[in-house]
């Protein structure tokens, strides 16, 4: 028999994984397998050994083989990736978060290894991993010229307010914000290019577009006050930077893999212009496979020429946590915390905790979001490097994960 609890979930919470009636040592391969919600198939295995009374506990027993070892309660989960028929690159990343991921469990005899075909199965169940929780409301936002999706938990409030946007790739993406709902913030996803009628490339971003989401989220009925949060990944990480640089409505910033400097676009806000540091795309490496590496393509922010780019974070009343792989290869990202800490520090300031991981790459998302060393980047077509390895990066996004909620919590009410 196999059991997995709880059967239906949140997403970024654990399970607890047993196989119970096998016999002793008996060896058995442990597979995963989802549906993206574009039809790609996903999976993962790893392989198990049976206790002397036939048992096994993922919380407590090691992977011996297959997609990574060790004791990993979650290793199926965050292993997923695309089956070997299909195109390589894909994240398992919802486009919706109204439909939970259904993950189906399943034991087969014998140790079979990643791709092939596995032994006859003994035991299988499904799992539901939600990014909603129930009672959580979303309601999409068409307000003066803000665009995105807010979260709301269920019950009356008031919550602490925040706004979560991710990087250069676009669009609309509520993972995160739905999970934060569900973890009891009202939480704004926050688009900023591609989507609806906002512009359709990031040329130039006004900062009042950010302002304006601010002030709406700050006044809403249902959110605490006075001041609300941001997180941010990437390209969002820089704004979020910007805002509590900037805003007053801002009190706390989380910074995922974030720059230091304003990258790429201009960022207006009234008279002021922050330039953007540019790309040299001959810096950019490309491997026998195909594989992008940007590591080295930012201009480098140290350059005296480029200080007008410098977000002057020293501004800022609120608190700052930033959070980093030190095996991100998009950029540079824990010199640019480093060189953020060394700006506030130069002004007097300790308003700042630094969470930096090592062997996590770029993206550190929600935790049990599968890894994905290598992803194909949305804008430019193109498989990119993110870097990181798979369990060091899983475990810093179930370390960060707690620690951004207690941040928040703390700077927020």
């Amino acid at each position: 028999s196999l059991a997995v609890s709880p059967a239906a979930g949140p997403a970024d919470e654990r399970v607890e994984t047993r196989v119970a009636g096998l016999s002793p040592g008996q060896p058995v391969t442990l597979r995963a397998l989802a549906a993206g919600d574009r039809g790609c198939l996903f999976q993962s295995c790893a392989h198990y050994r049976a206790n002397s009374r036939g048992e096994l506990h993922l919380g407590t027993d090691a992977s011996h083989g297959g997609d990574y070892t060790g004791v990993e309660p979650m290793g199926l989960f965050w292993s997923l990736a695309p089956a070997a028929m299909e195109r390589p690159y894909q994240r398992l990343v919802p486009r919706s978060t109204d439909a939970p991921i259904k993950v189906e469990v399943l034991v087969h005899q014998g140790h079979s290894p990643p791709g092939a075909m596995p032994g006859p199965v003994v035991a299988k169940t499904e799992v539901e991993r939600w990014f909603m929780a129930p009672g959580v409301r979303r309601i999409r936002l068409k307000e003066g010229v803000v665009r995105g999706s807010l979260f709301l938990p269920p019950g009356d409030g008031p919550f602490p307010g925040v706004i979560d946007m991710y990087g250069d790739e676009g669009g609309l993406i509520e993972l995160r914000s739905s999970l934060l709902a569900t973890r009891g913030f009202a939480a704004l996803s926050l688009p900023y290019f591609a989507f609806e009628d906002l512009p359709k490339v990031m040329k130039e971003l006004k900062l009042e577009y950010f302002e304006e989401a601010a002030r709406f989220l700050q006044r809403h009925p249902k959110v605490k006050g006075p001041g609300v949060g941001v997180i941010g990944t990437g390209k969002g990480a820089e704004l979020a930077l910007s805002m509590i640089t900037f805003l007053p409505e801002v009190v706390a910033a989380v910074s995922i893999s974030g720059c230091s400097s304003n990258t790429v676009a201009d960022l207006r806000y009234g008279e002021m212009t922050l330039p953007g540091l540019r790309f040299d795309m001959n810096k950019v490496s490309v491997s026998d496979t195909g594989v992008f590496d940007t590591f080295e393509a930012l201009e480098d922010p140290t350059n005296p020429a480029n200080s007008p780019c410098t977000i002057p974070i020293e501004k800022a009343e609120g608190h700052f946590l930033l959070v980093v792989g030190e095996d991100d290869r998009i950029w540079k990202s824990s010199l640019y915390a480093e060189l953020a800490i060394r700006r506030l520090r130069q002004h007097g300031k300790e308003n700042f905790e630094l969470l930096s991981y090592p062997g996590a790459g770029h993206r550190i998302d929600p935790p049990s979001t599968p890894f994905c060393h290598v992803a194909m980047d949305r804008v430019l077509g193109v498989p990119v490097l993110g870097g990181g390895e798979s369990k060091a990066h899983a475990h810093a996004q179930e370390h960060s994960w707690g620690k951004i909620q207690e941040f928040l919590h703390l700077h927020l009410g």
